[in-house]
């Protein structure tokens, strides 16, 4: 018996199901076209950003080979290379364990649970309740 406003229970289920895949392919491609332009981006960045590395990697180890000349220059003794190179190891080894000390407190206060898109998946869900609830 259908008045014409009320629907029965498989019409409702049949534009729940309609509604979601509606839903699901909305974001889909949502998703998709942000994550094509990223990646069309980053592959005009790609090439520089690795080119870069290299180069600052370069200047690193020459700045190291300085900083060990330098010391080695230092003393006056054969054992001056060794001392060198022992000197800069365990500067390295320290600032090293400092900053991995540092960064893993800061990654225990940091909460790796993506929070806004979680809120714009429940209010998706609230959205979705109070429609199949108004449809019934």
């Amino acid at each position: 018996m259908s008045n014409g406003y009320t629907k029965s229970l498989p019409e409702v289920v049949n534009d729940l199901k309609t509604d979601l895949k509606d839903f699901v392919a909305t974001r889909l491609a949502m998703f998709r076209s942000e994550m094509t332009e990223k990646w069309s981006g980053l592959k005009l960045a790609l090439p520089a950003l690795i080119i870069g590395l290299v180069l600052l990697g370069t200047c690193w180890l020459l700045f190291t080979a300085l900083i060990v000349t330098a010391i080695a220059t230092a003393f006056a003794s054969p054992w001056g290379w060794v001392y060198a190179f022992l000197i800069v190891f365990a500067a390295y080894l320290l600032l090293g364990l400092m900053m991995v000390v540092g960064a893993r407190a800061k990654l225990r206060e940091t909460k790796l649970i993506p929070e806004r898109t979680i809120r714009v998946l429940k209010q998706d869900e609230v959205w979705l309740q109070t429609e199949a609830r108004t449809q019934i």
